[in-house]
């Protein structure tokens, strides 16, 4: 991470945090004096900027802790269309903290102004996670939620767009939790027609309700399985953006 990237992202978290601009604009300055004279990067010299300006700005919660007054949130959409959904809530304000386990991505937004966030989706079964992740830390993306064989990274968008990163005023939280993509709508449909059929086989004595439970699965897995297969073909993903 470069120094201008660094104070970029320190002082976008101040703002987060409420303090003034002109505090802000002190502040950095001083401490690119203090990094010239020590010739130490900046992340060397005072750690992560998130963490370093929750120190400083004594507002801002330190990573990991929980904000009682920040909205939460928890939604899911299919895997045609997560990462288009991921881009419209990140850049409300939307942070995934986790995915549960029901493959739901668990959100949070913080109080007053608040950081658009980016993500991105990546194959990350086998071999590939060291290699995912030992690529994309180094430029700032967190894993945020796994799920099958896919693995979630988020981080401020202020770490790409600098001070547009950050969110001024806040949207409504959406009304629906399910978002799903027209082909999504269309396997939905195909499975509920099969499980109708399985349900009726089971009502004439063909068979058993186990086998509704066998469909979704094995829809669910074939979807995954062939998304994962295109992505691992190309070799890292992008934000489809």
């Amino acid at each position: 991470m470069t120094t201008d990237t660094y104070f970029q992202e320190l002082a976008t978290a101040l703002r987060t945090a409420g303090v003034p601009r002109a505090q802000i604009d002190a502040t950095v300055d001083d401490l690119r004096g203090h990094l010239a004279q020590t010739g130490m990067t900046a992340e060397e010299e005072f750690g992560p900027a998130a963490a370093f300006a929750a120190q400083l700005g004594g507002l801002a919660p330190l990573p990991g802790e929980p904000d009682e007054a920040a909205e939460s949130w928890t939604w899911t959409a299919d895997l045609f269309n997560d990462r288009r959904m991921l881009a419209v809530h990140g850049d409300q304000g939307w942070e995934v903290e986790s995915l549960d386990a029901l493959g739901r991505f668990v959100c949070r937004r913080a109080p007053g102004a608040a950081l658009r966030w980016e993500y991105r989706r990546e194959v990350i079964k086998g071999r590939r996670r060291d290699q995912v992740l030992g690529e994309l830390e180094p430029e700032g993306w967190e894993l945020c939620g796994e799920w099958m064989m896919y693995g979630y990274f988020k981080r401020p968008k202020a770490a790409s767009a600098g001070p547009a990163g950050e969110l001024g005023a806040r949207p409504a939280r959406p009304r629906g939790w399910l978002f799903l993509s027209r082909r999504g709508k269309v396997a939905l449909a195909v499975w509920a027609v099969a499980v109708v059929a399985c349900l009726a086989a089971v009502g004439m004595g063909l068979g058993m309700p186990g086998y509704a439970i066998a469909l979704f699965g094995v829809g669910w897995a074939i979807s995954a399985t062939y998304t994962a297969k295109l992505e691992t073909d190309k070799g890292r993903v992008g934000q489809g953006r």
